[in-house]
């Protein structure tokens, strides 16, 4: 598979590390938040998390467990972390959709799915009509967790821990622009403590401002 601009740029970069797999484009920067932005973060997250929602639960029960907050471009710290990941992948920061913070807790889980929207599926058109499909995630672990909580790649067998401040980005699509299936992850069940994560995902047309 042929690398993306965004994964060249990313190669290339001081303190990135790419996972060797030939059919994902996957990263990770350690560091990428200090401590007292994720407990400011996690804070934001604590006041306003309410249940988690789907696009499509595949009609299994329990299939996103977690919460939610929805975090405002408007505060400094959030707006600062949109432009820093941005800048990181070389995005337009207008592609990014609103930054997600998830809060986990013990027995809580994301079972196996991918971040794409399914061309095959009835909402397709719903969720893709003004801006694209999604490009690429970003995710930044804001804690480390005491027990489970794991990031699961299933397809090509890699599993990544929870460690504060790690960023991990990847490129769900495939060069032709099709979902890319090796994109397949699970937010492993926390089985101790509890797990605080953000999530920003990117795509193919702009947000208006």
């Amino acid at each position: 598979m042929p690398f993306s601009e965004v994964a060249e740029r990313l190669r290339g970069r001081d303190g990135v590390q790419r996972v060797p797999n030939p059919s994902l484009e996957l990263f990770m920067v350690r560091d990428f938040l200090g401590p007292g932005e994720r407990a400011e973060l996690i804070a934001m997250i604590e006041a306003q998390r309410r249940p988690s929602t789907l696009a499509d639960d595949f009609g299994e029960a329990a299939f996103r467990t977690s919460e939610t907050c929805d975090l405002s471009a408007r505060d400094p710290l959030v707006s600062a972390v949109n432009k820093r990941i941005s800048a990181l992948l070389g995005l337009d920061d207008r592609l990014g959709e609103p930054i997600q913070g998830q809060r986990y807790a013990p027995g809580q889980e994301f079972k196996a799915h991918t971040d794409t929207f399914e061309p095959a599926g009835a909402d397709y058109y719903l969720h893709t009509a003004d801006h694209g499909q999604r490009t690429w995630t970003a995710m930044i672990y804001l804690n480390a967790v005491e027990e489970g909580g794991a990031t699961r790649f299933k397809t090509i067998g890699k599993t990544i821990q929870p460690e504060a401040g790690k960023l991990v980005a990847w490129n769900n699509l495939l060069g032709d622009g099709r979902p890319n299936p090796a994109t397949l992850h699970q937010g492993m069940k926390v089985r101790r403590g509890v797990k605080y994560i953000l999530t920003r995902w990117y795509r193919e047309h702009p947000f208006p401002v």
